[in-house]
């Protein structure tokens, strides 16, 4: 009996690029199109730095749910044409020098590549081409009527919930889980690092190097 495919399952910030969620939402405030609606949505992100930073220490779930509000408001087809210029301004350049290699490798094992990210869809969609992934799991933002609600579609992708996301992928893929690979920075990642077969800490936080090193995962980096 032929084995199953399998796959690769790639976190983004700090993975494959140098940029966060945060970095996304600046870009978008500072650019909304009226001088006044642009000094509020700046002034509004500046000031709340310091929330998101604490909030996301303390828990990623909270701080995606908090930070999400922040997009209320705002047009649906705005925010997908500077998705277009995010990508060329803030993303592209951001993309770390051993990320190629790092994806390339992937790929010649077999996997099927895989972006798994707390960002949303529209602001990595073009990331994800560019660097040929053949699929992208991210959150989605809930539109009405063409305007963000600042909620997002559940479940909201993260920690314990990236972990669900790839083995339903797998299950609805066909995919062989204990044969695939995942790979991550942060240790908020640990459950989706866990639940494959083969999993690689990347550039990895002070939390994550000490489980990789006790797991005697293989520890990269793409930095540099």
């Amino acid at each position: 009996m032929p084995d199953r495919p399998r796959a690769a399952f790639f976190d983004v910030d700090g993975t494959l690029v140098r940029t966060n969620i945060v970095h996304a939402f600046a870009f978008y405030a500072m650019n909304q199109g009226s001088i006044l609606g642009t000094a509020w949505h700046t002034a509004k992100t500046i000031l709340s730095v310091p929330l998101f930073l604490a909030t996301d220490r303390l828990n990623r779930k909270t701080f995606n749910e908090i930070f999400y509000t922040y997009y209320r408001g705002q047009s649906e087809d705005r925010l997908e044409t500077l998705a277009d210029e995010l990508f060329e301004e803030v993303l592209r350049p951001a993309v770390y020098r051993g990320t190629p290699q790092l994806l390339d490798a992937a790929r010649r094992t077999g996997c099927r590549i895989v972006l798994v990210t707390g960002a949303l869809d529209f602001t990595v969609r073009r990331l994800s081409e560019h660097l040929g992934a053949d699929d992208l799991i991210a959150n989605r933002m809930r539109f009405v009527n063409g305007v963000a609600t600042g909620q997002v579609v559940p479940p909201i992708i993260e920690g314990a919930h990236k972990a669900l996301a790839v083995r339903d992928y797998c299950v609805r893929h066909g995919m062989a889980l204990e044969r695939s690979f995942a790979y991550s920075d942060s240790f908020s990642d640990y459950p989706m690092l866990a639940v494959v077969g083969h999993p690689a800490a990347v550039n990895p936080d002070a939390r994550l190097a000490g489980v990789a090193r006790a797991y005697e995962w293989p520890i990269l980096r793409t930095e540099g």
